[in-house]
């Protein structure tokens, strides 16, 4: 099949037929009529046929002119309401937005956050792909990926947006408490039955800091792994032993005193919550007013360091 080099010939061609002639063309178009008249030229040449029959008056369309011009009318139609949908698109929040978010992030409270932003922009749909694993925004035609990664982030040519820290802290139901003693120190973690997120070889290092910008590391051997947090926050919940959990994930339950905090001095270092999208240029407006919603709404909770 062979294609015309360049679709601004077949503009140049309907204008000078709906004009009647090179001359009323090029004064619409802002041209030379000599240039009007060699991109029309150019044009046959690349079909292969003569599409206007040219007297020092009048024009008048070929039997092969008459046909490529209604042709050359509905592309150019359909090119018009193109970019009609386009505009109508960048006017207002509109259409679809796909992304993907951790799904402890969204039992934590993004979750509810997007349903918000649902009933106050009811043009906008969401695709949500609620996983743990690590999506690849370009690939997967993503606009945008809610991530929590420990600082400093890597590298990437994607743009982003930060929503706040995320850090995890100790914590246990009063009857565990009450059973092996509360810790008084890192150290006394041993003590206890310990609940984690799950590691390849069974192991599991927690790094904690304090208030007092002091380290710790402790090695534990989980009485329960796994790689859910909300069935880590089910099994902590069912009393079967302490767990490190995001603290936005436990923040109603520590409020209504089905957990307590142990240690509350220490915590992880916080993770980064934040938006990765392809880039700020051409954003379209429904992503644009979904990340300001997320940004602003996202509250990470202030837990109490007291017991």
């Amino acid at each position: 099949m062979r294609a015309i080099t360049d679709l601004n010939d077949i503009y140049y061609f309907a204008q000078v037929v709906g004009a009647g002639s090179y001359t009323a063309a090029a004064k619409s178009l802002g041209l030379q009529t000599s240039k009007l008249s060699r991109r029309v030229a150019r044009l046959e040449g690349e079909l292969g046929v003569r599409l206007i029959n040219r007297t020092t008056r009048h024009l008048s369309l070929t039997e092969a002119g008459q046909t490529f011009y209604r042709h050359c009318v509905a592309l150019i139609e359909e090119a018009q309401a193109a970019r009609d949908a386009v505009d109508q698109i960048l006017s207002r929040p509109q259409g679809l937005v796909r992304m993907s978010c951790p799904i402890g992030l969204l039992h934590g409270g993004l979750g509810a956050l997007l349903g918000r932003f649902l009933r106050d922009y009811p043009d906008v749909r969401i695709a949500l792909d609620a996983t743990n694993r690590r999506v690849d925004v370009i690939e997967e035609g993503l606009d945008l990926a809610v991530r929590v990664r420990l600082p400093p982030l890597e590298d990437s040519e994607l743009a982003m947006r930060q929503f706040g820290i995320s850090e995890m802290i100790l914590v246990a139901t009063p009857d565990v408490i009450r059973a092996y003693g509360e810790p008084a120190a890192i150290e006394n973690l041993a003590n206890m039955p310990l609940l984690s997120m799950a590691a390849p070889d069974g192991r599991k290092i927690w790094r904690l800091n304090n208030l007092s910008g002091q380290e710790a590391e402790v090695a534990i051997v989980p009485r329960f792994a796994t790689d859910d947090l909300l069935t880590l926050k089910g099994a902590a919940l069912d009393g079967l032993g302490a767990a490190l959990i995001p603290a936005h994930l436990v923040a109603e339950e520590v409020e209504a005193g089905l957990l307590t905090r142990l240690l509350p001095e220490w915590q992880t270092p916080g993770g980064l919550v934040h938006a990765i999208f392809p880039s700020r240029r051409g954003m379209v407006p429904a992503v644009r007013v979904l990340l300001d919603f997320l940004v602003a709404g996202f509250d990470l909770p202030e837990l109490p360091t007291e017991s």
